[in-house]
């Protein structure tokens, strides 16, 4: 057992030592009394109360301008929080945020998954830690993973359809933010609190993940620490031995802030380092040689602070700067191959106003810098600088049946390759959106959005084998501005005894940037074997599509309370002259989930279809379809100022042969067979 999962152990069996009330707390930080839960445990909360994502609509989300709660967004919003979140979890982000409606994962084997919203991916989706950009390089090709470590997420964003208007023209396709507290923006209440993990997998997935987590301070400072570490071997699938797809991930930060009535400045620093191996070149072990895999680190510093209720109640000032070293090498038998490093400043500030004659507002400014260098064999993208500048605003009125909400943003994005001329772009974003409230249950939403979108170094520079997906690809400096038009309509039901939505989107692209198969080869002498040239090219596109979800909460009786959970979604994407499909988009599912609650026991048992994908772009195949059966057991349980929680997952039940038609690796790699896995949890 590794030695981390050890001391965590121990850690778990020495916290009735030290979770006792201390006898000398100052008197602003009441202490605990025996039976009292603790504070960190989202079960006793009311936000965090076991139940769906939709039960969790009164969380606040702070990856919205005006720090709304989900539940009177006009925009398509989901959360993840609390049990939800803690079933969920998994090594990478796109994975645990797939079970929510229009939102599926990539894939290059279990090491990386970054999120896919409504058929767009890569540089068009955000993904966001604490509101600024996680500055990796998980864009620039599909074998990069996210700098994003889940287990230690508070809760889950995802904000679906453009979200330019607030995080740039890199959020053209939506938005995944996770919060984790790094940088406390409250005082921690009485005084001490923090959770710790550890969890074992057996079956055809094996290794292990153990976090910890602590947060202490008074109502003058907090502190905050926290750490990861998981490992999993090569896993199986029905087939047989997937080979070079283990993960070994080491994660950690610590944080502090000062605190007031006036709001809260604090820094954090935080290290990611993860190692992976990439299955799409396993190597050959008759022969002695290693599969490829990458070695990656990240270091972060974050300052971040509030000033609340400046020039009067609801007004204030919020400020967050980052700074980003990140490198990663990708060994080819055990030998350094390619190495890329990104350099990376972000900043923001935003303003908010609140209530003027009824209409309530946000303006702010966004800056980001980075410099982007690949070195070896595989660098297809020269040293790239890359400079970001952003003006934003949104206001919104209510009435008593009536919310309308407005936004623009202009950006300048400038991208300066070392050996060739600059591009400069100056996307403009546009939104409005309107919630009406038909009557106490039924609430309908429209939302237009005129989003642009800068091309990126890879989009624009290119030029070289990238062996990673096996392809020759090639560049385009002559790219337009990407723009966007998207017209979406919701129907939103809630009871006491239903809660359902229904949203439907139609969005047009005008000049959409994609990769395309030129029909020719390239011959690649080192693996002996012939690469598609593959070009990036601009076309209108349509993307358009559909996404329900249903909860039906059918019983509460003494013998415990039952719910009933079904989703489905779906995209359609084409070019729009010719109606040729557009390569590599996800399919159609279809989900369903029956659950169970009583006197802290907890069970789950789903199931998802994912249909067969044969509406396909030239040059790409078909992918069958596959349904696969998950399950979750868990029993949770006070023992004075602790929580606990024993709990087991069931993957995959059925043993089905799964692939992920967005992986360019789909004909290679499968998903992990029947896996189960089993841990224990602890709140203090």
């Amino acid at each position: 057992m590794p030695r981390l999962s050890l001391l965590t152990l121990a850690l778990l069996a020495a916290l009735p030592l030290y979770a006792q009330p201390a006898t000398d707390a100052p008197a602003t930080s009441a202490p605990q009394t025996a039976g009292t839960p603790p504070a960190s445990d989202p079960r006793h909360s009311d936000t965090g109360k076991d139940a769906h994502v939709k039960d969790l609509a009164g969380v606040v989300v702070t990856a919205s301008a005006l720090q709304d709660t989900a539940d009177s967004l006009s925009k398509p919003v989901e959360v993840l929080s609390g049990a939800r979140l803690d079933e969920n979890r998994a090594a990478t982000l796109g994975e645990t945020v797939a079970s929510l409606p229009g939102v599926q994962s990539s894939n290059f084997g279990p090491g990386v998954g970054r999120p896919i919203i409504r058929g767009l991916d890569g540089p068009r989706v955000a993904v966001l830690s604490g509101g600024l950009s996680s500055q990796d390089v998980s864009t620039v090709s599909q074998d990069h993973a996210p700098a994003i470590e889940p287990f230690l997420a508070d809760q889950i964003e995802v904000l679906k359809g453009p979200s330019t208007l607030l995080y740039g023209n890199g959020a053209i396709g939506g938005v995944v933010n996770m919060v984790d507290g790094r940088i406390p923006e409250y005082a921690i209440e009485n005084g001490f609190s923090g959770r710790a993990e550890t969890r074992f997998f057996g079956g055809d997935q094996g290794g292990n993940t153990t976090m910890a987590r602590i947060d202490g301070g008074s109502d003058r400072f907090a502190l905050h620490a926290d750490a990861v570490y998981r490992h999993a071997p090569d896993y199986d699938t029905p087939d047989g031995r997937q080979r070079n797809s283990f993960i070994d991930t080491r994660s950690g930060a610590v944080g502090g802030s000062l605190l007031g009535d006036w709001g809260f400045v604090g820094l954090s620093a935080s290290r990611f380092k993860d190692e992976y191996g990439n299955p799409g070149e396993p190597g050959d072990p008759a022969l002695g040689e290693r599969g490829v895999y990458l070695k990656m680190r990240q270091d972060h510093y974050e300052a971040k602070g509030a000033l609340r209720d400046l020039w009067g109640e609801g007004n204030g000032l919020r400020f967050s700067f980052g700074h980003t070293g990140y490198t990663h090498t990708e060994f080819e038998n055990d030998q350094p191959g390619t190495t890329f490093r990104k350099n990376a400043n972000e900043g923001r500030l935003q303003a908010t106003f609140g209530s003027t004659q009824g209409w309530q507002g946000a303006l702010g400014m966004q800056a980001s810098s980075s410099t982007f260098v690949a070195i070896g064999e595989e660098a297809f993208v020269p040293t790239t600088s890359t400079r970001a500048y952003g003006l934003f605003g949104v206001t919104r009125r209510s009435w008593d049946w009536f919310q309308l909400d407005l936004g623009a943003r202009v950006d300048k994005v400038k991208s300066s390759p070392a050996d060739g001329d600059s591009r400069s772009f100056s996307p403009v974003s546009l939104s409005l959106a309107g919630g009406w409230k038909l009557n106490a249950q039924w609430r309908l939403t429209a939302t237009l959005d005129h989003a642009e979108r800068a091309p990126v170094e890879e989009e624009l520079f290119s030029n070289g084998p990238h062996i990673a997906t096996l392809a020759y690809e090639i560049g385009n400096p002559n790219l337009r501005k990407e723009a966007a038009n998207q017209l979406e309509l919701g129907l939103h039901y809630q009871s006491e005894r239903i809660e359902g939505s229904l949203s439907a989107y139609d969005n047009r692209f005008k000049h959409f940037i994609y990769l395309t198969d030129t029909g020719n080869t390239w011959y690649w002498a080192d693996g002996d074997q012939d690469l598609p040239v593959r070009q990036w090219a601009q076309a209108d596109a349509r993307f358009r599509g559909l996404e329900a979800e249903l909860i039906a909460h059918l019983a509460r009786t003494d013998q415990g309370d039952w719910d009933l959970r079904v989703f489905g979604d779906r995209v359609r994407a084409t070019l729009s002259q010719g109606g040729g499909n557009l390569p590599r988009i996800p399919p159609a599912r279809l989900g369903a989930q029956l659950r169970w609650e009583h006197a802290g026991w907890r069970a789950a048992l789903g199931a998802t279809r994912t249909s067969r994908q044969d509406q396909v772009a030239v040059n790409e195949t078909p992918t069958a379809g596959f349904t696969l059966v998950d399950a979750h057991l868990s029993r949770h349980f006070d023992t004075g100022a602790l929580s606990w929680e024993l709990f087991a997952d069931g993957r995959n039940l059925t043993n089905q042969v799964a692939r992920v038609h967005t992986s360019f690796l789909k004909d290679e790699v499968m998903l992990p067979g029947r896996s189960v896995g089993f841990g224990v949890r602890v709140f203090f």
